[in-house]
């Protein structure tokens, strides 16, 4: 098992690389077009920015896991910059009434808010297990 753990985390590798090579193309193009002052081009730059950290941290959770390693902090943290990507790319011309963006937006700051605070408590209960193992 742990073989297929590794090979797919190397699999996120060459993800992040084609990922890597795809930012560079659309930076390039945003700045040869002149399209860098376009806040719509930007957010979509910026997207494709924390598709690459979310693919990082997948990447250190398959090898936490594969060390035996504790790996809740790490899948927290990924499903926060996740979160953060939709928040960031959040349009309320999207949705088919006012209600519903509400609705979405305040489910995003419910989310994020639950997530961040799990994220403070996991780090905080690992603190105090290395404290006590000292």
């Amino acid at each position: 098992m742990r073989w297929l753990v590794l090979a797919v985390a190397y699999f996120t590798l060459l993800l992040f690389l084609i990922g890597v090579f795809d930012l560079l193309l659309g930076l390039w193009g945003l700045i040869s077009s002149g399209g860098f002052t376009d806040p719509v081009a930007v957010v979509e730059l910026l997207d494709t920015v924390l598709l690459l950290l979310i693919i990082v941290e997948v990447h250190r959770t398959l090898i936490a896991y594969a060390g035996d390693e504790p790996v809740v902090r790490i899948v927290i943290g990924a499903a926060i910059i996740a979160i953060a990507r939709e928040i960031i790319s959040f349009r309320i011309d999207e949705f088919e009434t006012i209600n519903d963006a509400l609705t979405g937006a305040g489910a995003f700051g419910i989310l994020l808010t639950g997530l961040v605070i799990a994220y403070l408590v996991v780090r905080y209960t690992e603190t105090q297990d290395s404290a006590y193992e000292q």
